[in-house]
């Protein structure tokens, strides 16, 4: 897997979780649920917890995407791909396992995993920048 490959599947894997909420609230509207019952930047306290998670989760890797593709677009512009190459998957393969801790639960060793994959992927940013940026 290359870096666009993995900016690909890094979209692809926020654009899952995001059907998963999306599939949840459709059934949630279906059984009569108000269609404006989640207005944003509010919790509805009546959704199960893995809804939650699931939102949650999906925000994360909204938070993260346009960095690690801003990341990935400039080292293409650059002509410097191959400087990231071996790098940029590693940023997919510890966002899934962080999504997947995430959707689990919120106790305090999966926060701990989570923000130990999260802190992975914080310092793969950093040196892919320092490997396109000289």
């Amino acid at each position: 897997m290359n870096a666009v490959q993995a900016l690909i599947g890094f979209a692809a894997w926020t654009l899952l979780l995001v059907i998963v909420v999306v599939l949840y609230r459709g059934v949630r509207i279906a059984g009569g649920t108000p269609i404006n019952h989640w207005p944003r930047g509010e919790i509805a306290e009546d959704d199960i917890p893995f809804a939650r998670r699931a939102a949650d989760a999906h925000a994360n890797c909204v938070e993260n995407l346009p960095v690690f593709a801003v990341i990935v677009l400039a080292a293409a512009a650059l002509n410097k791909l191959d400087a990231i190459n071996g790098l940029a998957p590693w940023v997919l393969y510890l966002r899934i396992p962080q999504s997947l801790v995430h959707l689990s639960g919120t106790g305090q060793a999966q926060v701990f995993v989570r923000a130990g994959f999260w802190t992975a992927q914080v310092v793969l940013f950093v040196t892919m920048l320092m490997r396109i940026w000289g």
